[in-house]
């Protein structure tokens, strides 16, 4: 006898035949969401995809181990990170083939935010296997939520370089464009990269997430300047750091605001970097923001 419409909407809402191989007993990667802090926000989806995955693909088997002990999860890991990826793609397709569902996970959050998740998915659909996902935490996501800055359009830049030149040139690639930016940050690093980012976007709106879902969980938003004064005078904050940043302001550049940037750049930056830095971070014409530069520059 064929199910009912409402029979199947029931079954769909419990889960049942939701993700690819489910019923058929075929492989899949399935890729879950863990929490990013507070152990409360695993899923129910979450917990039952771990414990019917037949392995746990995962960054960090001792961080994982927590998780599945905290939930009373007992499972084979197998790690996969940046360090041993291209080994274990193979091994991990060969189970997937032989009929294994095999969950991916991160340390914290969604998979394949900057980490390389994002290959071992392209391998398993190039291979022609399922994969689906059991969504859940994720911090860019939650810091653009709380920010209090524009959410319709936005741009994930990931983790800011380390050295403060490639961290201008990633702020200045990003400058014009009409959305609100996200990247990660280390707290050691934070007020060197937003005093970067405030000498290349200008003195935007920003916030400073962090300790997202833990018991100090901070958002602080601010204009860059007042953040930056802020962490100088506080010292580093602790925990992970996510960055938001608000679009550009629909206001033109006044000619007091470019020669702001312009000193401000010039103080480590060559001529023609400052002057393209500064063009990008106002909308000004390039040509006239070289020739500005080059006085600045003759007048010290």
């Amino acid at each position: 006898m064929k199910p009912s419409h409402s029979q199947e909407r029931s079954k769909r809402a419990a889960g049942q035949g939701a993700a690819p191989g489910a019923r058929t007993g075929a492989g899949c990667l399935v890729l879950v969401a863990t929490p990013i802090g507070n152990l409360g926000d695993i899923t129910a989806r979450a917990l039952e995809g771990l414990k019917s995955a037949d392995l746990i693909a995962c960054e960090d088997s001792r961080v994982t181990a927590k998780l599945l002990q905290h939930a009373g999860i007992e499972k084979s890991l197998l790690a996969y990170h940046d360090h041993n990826a291209e080994m274990m793609r193979p091994k991990i397709l060969a189970r997937i083939a032989a009929g294994e569902r095999v969950a991916l996970v991160s340390d914290a959050g969604t998979p394949l935010i900057s980490d390389p998740g994002y290959k071992l998915v392209q391998a398993v659909v190039e291979a022609g296997l399922p994969v689906t996902m059991l969504p859940g935490p994720s911090a860019p996501v939650m810091a653009l939520a709380l920010s209090g800055l524009p959410s319709d359009r936005f741009l994930f830049g990931g983790f800011l370089p380390a050295k403060s030149k490639a961290r201008r040139e990633a702020a200045a690639e990003a400058a014009r464009a009409p959305v609100t930016l996200i990247f990660f940050e280390t707290a050691p690093r934070l007020v060197e990269s937003l005093r970067d980012l405030q000498a290349v976007l200008g003195d935007r709106r920003a916030a400073v997430a962090r300790e997202l879902t833990k018991l100090f969980e901070e958002v602080r938003r601010d204009r860059l300047a007042a953040l930056i004064a802020h962490y100088d005078e506080a010292g580093p904050p602790r925990g992970e750091i996510v960055i938001v940043i608000g679009p550009p302001e629909e206001q033109e550049a006044s000619q007091d605001d470019v020669d702001t940037l312009l000193r401000r750049a010039l103080r480590s930056m060559s001529v023609k970097d400052a002057a393209a830095t500064v063009a990008a971070a106002t909308g000004t014409p390039k040509r006239t923001v070289y020739a500005r530069a080059l006085e600045l520059a003759g007048e010290k």
